[in-house]
C-alpha cells in the first residue's frame, strides 16, 4: 500500500446453484488464493453465495437461511486474510427481499449494499423476487449486530489515505444514472460491481467499453466481477468476464469462460491527484452517506500493472501509427493557421541533420501542402560551424533535396570568429560562451532571413529539451512558432520513423533512417576524427529516463520517491539503481534552474497531456527552489 498502491482482484468462484455450503467453501478457497497473490481487495459476483440463477428458489426460506450461514462461515474463515471482500447474497430486510453486496473484513460484516436498478426485461425477472434499494439508510439486525443497510455506503481504509470503496450491482452500471456516479462524488475512489451478466454475441465489447468509460468519467478504479461457469444454463450462459480499470485504462481482463481471478494494482494516490487537478470534478458531497472504516496492513504492494518505460508512446503498433498521424496533423494545422494569419510568404527552418529539425521540416512541408503552397516556400537553412560533421551536413542537404524545399547554405564560422574578436573571447576556450555564440548566431540568421522573405521562423526545440533547459537562451530557444514544443524526444524519434516508413521516395526514407541513427548532439564542439564529439545524452542523461521522470512529475504530480520506484520497475535491468538516481537528481536540478527559459516561450501547439507552455499547462516562478525535491532524491 506504499505510494498509494493496493492490489485488487475480481474473482469468479466455482459454484453450484442453491448449494450455499459448497459456494462458501469455494469463495473461501478463492479468497485464500487471492491473498497468497497479495490481494487486499476482492470483488466477487452478484448472488455468488446462492447462485444468480436460483429463480423462484429465492422465495424459499431454506435457501435464505443457508445464505446467511454461508456468509457467517465466509466471514469467519477470511478473518485473518487482511482483505476487504465483497460477496453477493439475498437478504431479507423489513419483510422485503433484496439483492445485496456484503462487505466483509476482519471477520465482520461492514455493511449490506442493496441493488438499486432491477432488470425486468428480456431474460431478466429480478422484480419477481427482489425489491429495489430503499432511498433512506437503515441498519439490519444480523447476529445481534446492527449492520448498515443502504445503497449509499462508503468503506474507507484508515491505513491508506485516499482509498474509499463503494459498491453497486450489475444493472446499476447499465442504468442511465448509476449509483457509482453519486458514490464517486461522495468520495469513493474505487467502485466494485458484483455482476451476473450473461453472455451474448458482442456483449463483451460493450461491457468492456462500459466499465472503462465509467472509470474514466468518475476518475476511479472500477472492479467488475462477473458470474461464470456453475450458474444454470437453462436459458443463459455466463462467462466470468472480469475487468479491472483505472481512470479509463484497462489494467486486467479475464479470459471468458474460465473461472478464477484476475488482479492488478489500483493507485489511489493517483486518482486523488487527478480529481484535485480537474477543476470540473465536483467538491466532495457525502451528505446522506454512511461511513465505515476498515484496516489493512500498510505493507509495500508489489507491482504487476503495466508501467511503460516510454509513457508518451503507445505500445500497440496500430495505435502508435494513429497517434503519430494525429500529432503530425495537429502540428501542421497549427502552423497552417499561423502562416495564414501572419500572411507569411515563407517558413524558415534551421536544418542541422538532427532529429528535431528534421521533424520541424517535415511539419513545415505538410503545412505548405495544406496551404496549397509550393514547397519552395519552405526555406531550409544549414549553418555549419565548428562542430558540424560531414554526416549531419550531408543528411540535412539530402533531406531538403528530397522534400523539394528551398535550401540556403550559410557558413557561420567567420561571423562567430568576428563576434569572438568583438567581445574579446579566446576561441580556444571551449566554454559556454563558445557554444552559445554559435546557437545565437544561427538564430540571428534565421530571424533576418525570415524578415528578408516576409516569413516566420519555425522552432525545432522539443519538450524534453525545454524541461531540462537544454537550449541556448535567445538562441535555439527562440522562434516565431515552435511546432515541437510539446513533443518529448522519445516521441520525436517515432514521428520521424513514421514519416520514413510511409515515404514513397526510397532516398528520403534512407536519409530519415540515417538521421534516426545519428547520435543526438548540438554539434557545438569540434568533431574528433570526423565524428560527433558532443553527445547530449552523455552530458544530461538518457532522454528515455528524463521523459519518464517528466511524465510522472507533470502528468500525475508524483513525488521523487514514487517516480524512482516506478522507474526501477519499468526499466528493469536496463539501468542500475545508481544511474537512475543520478539522472533523477539531475532532472530536478535542471528543471527548477531552467524555468526562466520556459517563462518566455514562443507559441506552439499542445499535442498531448503534458505541456510546458507558460500560457497553458505550466505556470511556475523562475526562482522556485528545488531543495525539497532534491532532499527526497538524496534520501533514496
Amino acid at each position: 500500500m506504499k505510494d498509494g498502491f493496493i492490489r485488487v482482484a475480481c474473482g469468479t468462484p466455482d459454484i453450484r446453484v442453491a448449494d450455499c455450503a459448497h459456494n462458501a467453501d469455494s469463495i473461501i478457497a478463492l479468497a485464500k488464493k487471492a491473498r497468497e497473490a497479495g490481494v487486499q481487495l476482492l470483488a466477487l459476483p452478484e448472488l455468488c453465495i446462492t447462485g444468480y440463477t436460483c429463480g423462484d428458489l429465492f422465495l424459499q426460506q431454506t435457501l435464505l437461511e443457508g445464505a446467511l450461514e454461508a456468509l457467517k462461515k465466509i466471514a469467519k474463515e477470511t478473518a485473518k486474510l487482511d482483505m476487504l471482500l465483497f460477496a453477493g447474497l439475498p437478504v431479507i430486510h423489513r419483510s422485503k427481499l433484496y439483492n445485496c453486496a456484503a462487505a466483509i473484513c476482519g471477520g465482520e460484516i461492514l455493511g449490506f449494499v442493496p441493488k438499486t436498478h432491477l432488470p425486468n426485461y428480456g431474460e431478466f425477472y429480478e422484480k419477481r423476487w427482489f425489491a429495489p434499494a430503499p432511498d433512506e439508510y437503515d441498519y439490519h439486525d444480523l447476529w445481534d449486530d446492527a449492520v448498515p443497510f443502504c445503497q449509499n455506503q462508503l468503506f474507507s481504509c484508515d491505513t491508506l489515505p485516499g482509498l474509499t470503496v463503494a459498491a453497486e450491482i450489475c444493472e446499476d452500471l447499465w442504468a442511465p444514472n448509476p449509483p457509482s456516479t453519486a458514490h464517486a462524488a461522495a468520495g469513493a475512489t474505487v467502485i466494485v460491481n458484483l455482476s451476473a451478466s450473461d453472455e451474448t454475441v458482442g456483449k463483451d465489447a460493450y461491457r468492456r467499453a462500459l466499465v472503462s468509460g465509467q472509470s474514466a468519467r468518475l476518475v476511479c478504479g472500477y472492479l467488475y466481477a462477473d458470474a461464470g461457469e456453475g450458474e444454470s444454463t437453462t436459458d443463459m450462459v455466463f462467462a466470468g468476464h472480469n475487468l479491472i480499470c483505472e481512470n479509463g485504462v484497462p489494467l486486467a481482463e479475464s479470459r471468458r469462460f474460465e473461472n478464477g481471478f484476475i488482479f492488478s494494482e489500483i493507485d489511489a494516490q493517483r486518482l486523488v491527484y487527478e480529481r484535485r487537478r480537474l477543476t470540473t470534478y465536483p467538491e466532495r458531497k457525502d451528505k446522506g452517506y454512511l461511513h465505515s472504516t476498515f484496516s489493512l496492513p500498510a505493507r509495500e504492494t508489489p507491482l504487476s500493472r503495466p508501467v511503460p518505460a516510454k509513457p508518451f508512446i503507445p505500445s500497440d503498433k496500430s495505435a502508435r501509427e494513429s497517434c503519430c498521424e494525429d500529432i503530425l496533423r495537429i502540428q501542421s494545422y497549427g502552423l497552417k493557421k499561423r502562416i495564414e494569419h501572419s500572411r507569411a510568404n515563407t517558413c524558415v527552418v534551421g536544418i542541422s541533420g538532427g532529429l528535431d529539425s528534421a521533424l520541424a521540416l517535415l511539419v513545415a512541408v505538410r503545412a505548405a501542402d495544406l496551404c496549397a503552397r509550393s514547397r519552395k516556400d519552405v526555406v531550409a537553412v544549414t549553418m555549419p560551424c565548428f562542430g558540424t560533421t560531414a554526416r549531419t551536413k550531408g543528411n540535412a542537404e539530402l533531406l531538403c533535396e528530397r522534400l523539394g524545399v528551398t535550401l540556403h547554405h550559410i557558413d557561420i564560422k567567420k561571423a562567430v570568429d568576428l563576434h569572438f574578436a568583438d567581445i574579446g573571447h579566446d576561441p580556444q576556450k571551449r566554454d559556454v560562451t563558445y557554444e552559445n555564440a554559435q546557437a545565437r548566431e544561427r538564430t540571428q540568421v534565421l530571424m533576418d532571413l525570415a524578415n528578408e522573405t516576409n516569413g516566420l521562423v519555425v522552432g525545432t526545440g522539443d519538450l524534453s529539451e525545454l524541461a531540462l533547459g537544454w537550449a541556448t537562451y535567445n538562441g535555439d530557444h527562440m522562434s516565431m512558432y515552435g511546432v515541437n514544443a510539446s513533443i518529448p524526444k522519445t516521441l520525436v524519434r517515432h514521428l520521424v520513423a513514421y514519416e520514413a516508413q510511409r515515404a514513397d521516395d526510397e532516398k528520403l526514407r534512407e536519409v530519415l533512417y540515417d538521421i534516426l541513427a545519428t547520435p543526438v548532439s548540438p554539434e557545438l564542439l569540434p568533431p574528433r576524427e570526423g565524428e560527433i564529439e558532443q553527445k547530449t545524452e552523455d552530458l544530461v542523461g538518457p532522454y528515455e529516463l528524463h521523459d519518464f521522470f517528466l511524465y510522472y512529475m507533470m502528468r500525475w504530480g508524483f513525488a521523487p520517491r514514487k517516480i524512482f520506484r516506478l522507474a526501477l520497475y519499468a526499466f528493469g535491468e536496463d539501468y542500475p539503481r545508481e544511474t537512475i538516481l543520478k539522472w533523477l537528481r539531475n532532472f530536478y536540478r535542471r528543471f527548477f534552474a531552467q524555468q526562466f527559459k520556459r517563462s518566455c516561450l514562443p507559441d506552439g501547439p499542445k499535442v498531448g497531456s503534458v505541456s510546458l507552455s507558460p500560457r497553458g499547462d505550466w505556470r511556475m516562478p523562475s526562482d522556485a527552489v528545488a531543495s525539497l525535491w532534491l532532499a527526497e532524491v538524496d534520501s533514496l
